[in-house]
């Protein structure tokens, strides 16, 4: 496996900055942000103006404490474009991420933002070892999911050769790799075992192949099945870390000569932990919810918000940003399944149009080989109807999840009275059979 370190020159001024030149420009550029979303956008108006803030009041980087948080929520109110802070002509790209039926959270860029994105994104490819000239096989998915185009133009941006294959066609995956050679590739970590496994049925050892380095992200992953992937494959597996409501892939990227956890690229996000009952901001080292405040962003300026992935901020040390330590959990009742996140009430939302069925769900994550599997269970109201109409209900509930939420299932409809309830007469919502280690 390769660990190649970068020589400083390589690297741009501000990732090798003291930390009084790093926060000098944070302050600078938080200033800035506050100040373009209270001007251009109503909610943040309202909103500051209502926990009586002006962004006026931040004098030092621990004053951003006074400002409101952000949401998911604060996004759907103001679906589709309410948050924008630029007039829509100048917004070259939308992506937006699964939400609620009927109301995705929408995220835009201006060519200025695409430019920073596809930086970061560089930023992070070169930090796992990527140099120009280097071909970069993409098996994140393209479209309204920010992991495809964000991947490939940061690819394009530090100068690699990028082959757009997206996700799915395992075997053809297989076959590009061997006849095209990359030496890097991204994509989500289970998937990549998909790709191993698929190497192997086909009598290749995956060992062989021409990849150095994996890039892995949008879904939570272990320490152990990094060490399964580099066994297996042969590669250094590194950790990228993003969210389209901040920006994208990119937030925050591990280094190939640490791997200790994901660097925050702190000159464009500026992270906070956060108690995530109270609000109150804690210190380094101590685990709570994870916050990012937009830094340089000009479409949609983020404002502290709420990522509800709980983890902690480490110090510096391949660069001289903090590290993000591996997320925990989540403070809030997301499902992350092949990437797509998934909200029990996002199932509720689209079982209450159903009139056939019963205000009663379940939902069971298991795993099958590497990937994480969903299973829904529903309830009918009526027990008298035919097996086939039972079928057809089925295959409607999943023809619905599939097309407002994104990510396939199996559904069950179950008699009524069928779904488990505790004592208190409620529904367990969520049956998580996926093994703990």
């Amino acid at each position: 496996m390769v660990q190649r370190t970068p020589a400083p020159g390589e690297l741009e001024p501000i990732e090798r900055a003291s930390r009084d030149e790093l926060q000098a420009l944070q302050l600078e550029r938080l200033k800035w942000s506050l100040h373009h979303a209270y001007e251009n956008v109503p909610h943040y108006r309202a909103a500051f103006d209502a926990a009586g803030v002006h962004p006026e009041d931040l004098k030092s980087l621990s004053d951003l404490a006074k400002f409101p948080f952000t949401d998911k929520k604060t996004l759907r109110d103001n679906y589709p474009f309410g948050l924008f802070a630029v007039p829509r002509e100048q917004v070259v790209r939308i992506h937006a991420s699964s939400g609620t039926t009927g109301k995705a959270t929408v995220v835009g860029y201006t060519r200025r933002d695409i430019d920073t994105w596809a930086g970061v994104v560089a930023r992070s490819i070169r930090a796992a070892g990527g140099r120009p000239g280097d071909m970069v096989h993409i098996s994140y998915g393209y479209g309204l999911f920010t992991g495809g185009l964000g991947a490939h133009y940061g690819a394009e941006k530090l100068g690699c050769t990028v082959i757009p294959m997206s996700g799915g066609q395992t075997e053809k995956q297989v076959q590009l790799i061997q006849d095209f050679k990359p030496s890097i590739i991204m994509v989500t970590p289970s998937y990549m075992l998909n790709i191993v496994e698929e190497f192997t049925r086909q009598g290749i050892d995956p060992a062989t192949s021409s990849l150095k380095v994996g890039i892995f992200g949008a879904e939570p992953w272990t320490d152990a099945m990094r060490r399964e992937i580099e066994t297996r494959a042969g590669i250094d597996a590194v950790d990228i870390y993003g969210l389209s409501e901040v920006m994208g892939p990119g937030v925050a990227s591990e280094c190939i000569e640490s791997k200790d956890g994901p660097v925050i690229w702190e000159d464009h996000f500026y992270p906070e932990i956060i108690d995530p009952d109270t609000g109150e901001v804690l210190p380094d080292g101590e685990e709570g919810e994870l916050v990012f405040t937009s830094l340089s962003k000009e479409a949609l300026p983020i404002i502290r918000y709420r990522t509800r992935d709980l983890t902690r901020l480490l110090p510096p040390t391949s660069r001289s940003m903090r590290r993000m330590g591996r997320i925990t959990g989540r403070s809030d009742d997301m499902l992350i399944i092949r990437g797509v996140n998934v909200f029990p009430s996002q199932i509720e939302e689209i079982v209450l149009k159903m009139p056939a069925l019963a205000p009663q769900y379940q939902l069971v994550v298991a795993r099958d080989g590497h990937l994480d599997t969903l299973e829904v269970l529903g309830e009918l109201r009526d027990g008298a109807l035919s097996p086939n109409d039972v079928d057809l209900l089925c295959r409607e509930l999943q023809h619905n999840i599939k097309t407002h939420v994104g990510v396939t299932t199996r559904v069950t409809l179950n008699p009524p009275g069928g779904i488990e309830r505790t004592l208190t007469g409620k529904a367990r919502r969520v049956v998580d059979k996926r093994p703990k280690n």
